[in-house]
């Protein structure tokens, strides 16, 4: 409802649609290579406010074709599926206004400024999220058929590293024919550390994409193409720099890669999405801005059998754990493949 909190007018209403539709470059861009998409049936699932689906799937018809003579009978194949379930994970972050006194003060427009800053709060959030999934997905034991969607060319334990162990002009390619044969044509995304991507931009296989913000500043954006492939540099992808003994050496950079439909997102409803308080005794009076979410990010192929009683909000440690999941389709219709590299 309307109100006024720090000398500015805060309207749930607008404030929640403006939050909700303010652009997310990295994202659109995820949508747009194919590999994530916005997942109309999880939506319509969750939309009752549980935290817990399970929907149908179905593996590719096959089966070799027989002779069409006159005399023959037609051979028929069993269509074969199964059921993958997914989790609707619930999320809250409150600010006190001292977080957003540069803010207020920075332009002539606060309420845009606080509505920026908290759309670009969950974006992040949400990427980081995603990575974390994705790693538990390839940390999941006993799957020998999905171990082939790892490659893994770095030395470890060592500070000795030689052009071999680094990402080159056919390494993404070739661990992608690798996971998926004569499917790997279906990768339309890569998410990597920006040491990867800048020896990929310095051997001249990476453009980065750029904008012109409102002063006529051009600008590089953590976004890029190679081999008309979408990359997004994100540093929270695994790094490490240890092997099994505990040796340290030079660092193991992970990138993924994601093929069409790797990934569904939907939202779930929130009655009270936010709202601001003030508490005029604290400090001589201090406002306060809380947001809530709740949504799901389901890799295709995999089904979440994780607690989702004990803690309704599926916290991180339940979410992002291999243990929580188990791969329900054919590894080589799984469009995903784990690169490890140093650099």
């Amino acid at each position: 409802m309307p109100g006024t909190t720090l000398n500015f007018p805060y309207d749930s209403e607008i404030f929640n649609y403006s939050w909700k539709n303010t652009p997310d470059t990295v994202l659109l861009n995820m949508l747009a290579s194919g590999a994530v998409v916005n997942d109309g049936e999880i939506a319509r699932l969750i939309s009752n406010g549980s935290n817990y689906f399970t929907t149908p799937y179905y593996e590719n018809i096959g089966g070799d074709a027989g002779v069409y003579n006159g005399v023959n009978d037609i051979a028929t194949t069993d269509l074969k599926g199964g059921t993958m379930s997914g989790c609707v994970f619930g999320r809250q972050k409150g600010w006190n206004a001292k977080s957003f006194i540069n803010d207020f003060n920075s332009g002539a427009d606060p309420m845009q400024q606080i509505v920026s800053g908290v759309a670009r709060y969950w974006q992040k959030d949400r990427q980081v999220r995603m990575i974390k999934i994705l790693d538990a997905l390839f940390g999941i034991s006993g799957d020998a058929d999905f171990a082939t969607h790892v490659t893994d060319i770095a030395v470890t334990g060592s500070a000795s590293v030689a052009d071999e162990n680094k990402i080159g002009a056919t390494t993404i390619n070739d661990a992608c024919v690798k996971s998926n044969g004569d499917h790997a044509d279906g990768y339309s995304l890569a998410i990597m550390h920006s040491v990867v991507a800048s020896r990929l931009a310095n051997l001249q296989l990476l453009e980065f994409s750029k904008y012109t913000d409102a002063s006529g500043i051009t600008r590089a954006l953590p976004i890029g193409t190679i081999n008309g492939m979408t990359v997004i540099v994100n540093d929270n992808v695994p790094v490490g720099d240890t092997d099994s003994t505990g040796a340290t050496g030079a660092k193991e950079y992970t990138t993924f890669v994601l093929g069409n439909g790797a990934m569904g997102l939907a939202s779930a409803p929130v009655e009270v999405p936010s709202e601001m308080d003030r508490d005029p005794a604290k400090f001589g009076g201090q406002d306060f801005l809380y947001t809530r979410i709740r949504e799901c990010i389901h890799p295709y192929g995999f089904s979440f059998k994780g607690d989702v009683a004990t803690d309704v909000g599926i916290p991180d440690t339940t979410l992002c754990a291999s243990a929580s999941w188990e791969r329900k389709m054919p590894a080589k219709s799984i469009m995903l493949t784990k690169i490890v590299t140093n650099g």
